[in-house]
């Protein structure tokens, strides 16, 4: 019997950033890192290695749209 699971490895796209320069009540370690998913469906977002978020593109799009109207 064939296996029908691939497994495939990937590199996955990152962006980091010091909160100092954003955030006036940033430490000066805090950071942020937004990971984009291996399907490109979505984002994994990290802060300070304690808070952790994960959406899809469209999850993503309502935030934009909700802070837009704020």
């Amino acid at each position: 019997m064939k296996n029908k699971n691939k497994i495939s490895i990937s590199e996955r796209k990152a962006a980091f950033v010091e909160l100092i320069d954003f955030c006036v009540f940033a430490n000066e370690d805090d950071y942020m890192e937004v990971t984009k998913w291996t399907n490109g469906q979505g984002y994994d977002i990290d802060i300070n290695g304690k808070k952790h978020i994960s959406m899809t593109i469209g999850e993503f799009d309502a935030l934009k749209t909700i802070i837009k109207k704020l």
